[in-house]
């Protein structure tokens, strides 16, 4: 029998657990993602007239980055708060106007970005625009931070009035100066929207729909929205001029986190 030395043993016994530490382990299968209840439905398909600026998929909100769970620029709602605004839509054309939404279904996981955003006291870029007078740590105390959204039912939706023909604008541009949402309409991101006495999500009491402080032509283009809007079911939340929820709400208990994009929806997949 042929001996091996005790300095060989060692070594192929080092080689043997080099073996076995290279190969990788098996990768747990990846869980899918959750999808919509067939009751959602992509307002593009619904409503295509519909203008959509769907800020949280992209860097000009008030977090300063894309919002988890948006991964495309469209708008889901339930299918009946869809056919709503599509109605709220023909009799806006008729007077010269377009919807135009910023946001709609909002995944869970991105109203867990917001709460753990709102919790870094620390990050603060974006607060020259869109929360200049509010310290961010009353964010939760004062209401504009909760660990529950509506929009995660489906049927609210974020959105402005755009006069006919639709002025084109610029992109945001990351890093650019930031101008109080709550500055006059001319000194404001440009958007085209309608002057609704200040731009979309301002943390500030100046965004209460009926706050009398708005006056003239502001109030009565926020009163054109809201109205037009209550004429299809929809209801006003009140601390927010943009902020809509068509009532019954066809999932009034429930909170979904199927991503923004079309594999999510049906007819999409």
């Amino acid at each position: 029998m042929r001996r091996h030395s005790p300095l060989r043993l060692l070594l192929g016994l080092a080689s043997a657990v080099l073996l076995v530490t290279a190969v990788p382990a098996p990768h747990a299968a990846a869980r899918p993602e959750p999808k919509a209840p067939d009751a959602f439905v992509s307002l593009r398909r619904v409503a295509p007239t519909i203008l959509q600026d769907i800020r949280y998929v992209t860097r000009h909100n008030f977090v300063g980055g894309r919002i988890d769970g948006y991964r495309w620029p469209m708008c889901i709602l339930t299918e009946d708060a869809a056919k709503a605004l599509r109605s709220a839509q023909r009799a806006f054309l008729r007077q010269g106007y377009t919807l135009k939404v910023y946001d709609c279904y909002r995944p869970q996981r991105a109203v867990d970005h917001f709460v753990e955003w709102a919790k870094d006291l620390d990050e603060r870029r974006m607060k020259r625009e869109f929360y200049p007078r509010v310290d961010k740590a009353s964010l939760f105390e004062d209401g504009y931070i909760a660990e529950k959204s509506g929009h995660s039912r489906g049927s609210t939706v974020d959105l402005t009035l755009v006069r006919l023909p639709v002025e084109p604008t610029r992109p945001y541009v990351p890093g650019e100066p930031l101008v109080p949402c709550y500055a006059p309409q001319e000194e404001r991101f440009p958007d085209a929207s309608l002057d609704m006495g200040t731009g979309y999500d301002c943390f500030d009491t100046l965004s209460h729909t009926l706050d009398e402080r708005i006056r003239g032509e502001q109030r009565a283009n926020r009163l054109l929205l809201k109205r037009g809007l209550e004429k299809v079911g929809f209801v006003n939340y009140p601390n927010e001029w943009w902020h809509y929820t068509f009532q019954p709400e066809t999932f009034p208990d429930d909170y979904f986190d199927f991503p923004v994009s079309p594999r999510s929806v049906t007819g999409h997949r």
